[in-house]
């Protein structure tokens, strides 16, 4: 679900409070997409948001709800996001996020 190879990397790159800032940012931006998707989910902007989407996650390393995003944004470039099932896509994230956060936290304490 969660690629901690890549957080690891990320880490790595940009420092503890880089790394701090870019979480921040992606719950933020990436939260406010998926309630729109959520609440009122237009198929017109979901190859768009889903390509948005997609990045942030993978950048961070949800694996498994950034290949959502991706099978989403690519149904829809092909004209069938009928087909795509965003309620699986906002689950996803949610699982995801729950499983970041407390995986951050259970490393934050071994750490310590």
């Amino acid at each position: 679900m969660i690629d901690w190879g890549r957080i690891d990397e990320l880490k790595h790159e940009i420092g503890p409070d880089g790394f701090a800032e870019v979480v921040e940012l992606f719950l933020d931006e990436v939260e406010g997409v998926v309630m729109r998707l959520k609440t009122a989910p237009d198929p017109a902007t979901f190859e768009s948001d889903l390509h948005f989407l997609k990045g942030g996650a993978w950048n961070l390393g949800f694996k498994e709800f950034g290949g959502l995003c991706q099978d989403g944004e690519r149904r829809a470039a092909i004209g069938k996001a009928a087909d795509i099932d965003i309620g699986r896509v906002i689950d996803s994230y949610f699982v995801s996020k729950k499983a970041f956060m407390e995986g951050l936290a259970d490393r934050a304490s071994s750490a310590a």
